[in-house]
């Protein structure tokens, strides 16, 4: 089991030739810029800001590492954020590609969506990329509170057709006023530690 509260800040890096080699199993979280990652990681790991929330999409620019006992937790720099430069999303794009290509023990990459919308061009562009490369995915569907009841039965049929190419997907709904998912989150990862690998 993963104590989720011993959860501390280990290091943040910029560029791909700063990532340091693998010593640990590595959970990690890929998402648009401003769909809540930071804010989930905060929920998850029962804190309210070790990850550093902001209103501002594009913000966190760096890969940032979270070290809970013998598992990394790593933040990804959010993606398709109009307003940043194309040198600056280029060098996004080539940190979060060698990260994924440096090798590591990576058990899981839960992609954050909108629930409120469907997924975007760089969402399925993310998923295509990591069922491809043959990594575990989760999708979490954040902001699910602001949805009704009715507008919430639409979305969770939708999902089935606009994710239908990931087959088997798990999707959890999440919310960080109700922490509806938090739970769901946690014990799928912890399952994966459990060589229950049927989660996703």
């Amino acid at each position: 089991m993963i104590n989720y509260s011993a959860a501390a800040f280990a290091a943040a890096y910029g560029l791909g030739s700063q990532l340091p080699p693998p010593v640990k199993p590595e959970i990690v979280f890929a998402g648009r810029s401003n769909v809540g990652k930071s804010t989930l990681l905060n929920k998850l790991f029962n804190r309210k800001s070790l990850a550093r929330v902001s209103s501002t999409p594009g913000k966190t620019s760096t890969i940032n590492f979270y070290a809970a006992g013998d598992v990394f937790f790593v933040d990804l720099p959010g993606y398709g954020y109009a307003k940043v430069s194309k040198s600056e999303k280029d060098r996004w794009g080539q940190l979060i590609e060698r990260y994924f290509n440096s090798g590591r023990d990576i058990r899981l990459v839960c992609v954050l969506t909108d629930m409120r919308h469907p997924p975007t061009k760089d969402d399925i562009q993310m998923l295509e990329y990591l069922k491809q490369c043959g990594f575990n995915c989760v999708a979490v569907c954040t902001k699910s509170d602001k949805l009704n009841k009715t507008q919430r039965n639409q979305r969770e049929e939708s999902l089935k057709e606009e994710l239908k190419d990931f087959l088997n997907i798990k999707v959890i709904p999440f919310s960080s006023v109700t922490f509806e998912g938090v739970d769901i989150l946690r014990e799928s990862i912890n399952n994966l530690f459990m060589g229950r690998e049927d989660i996703v």
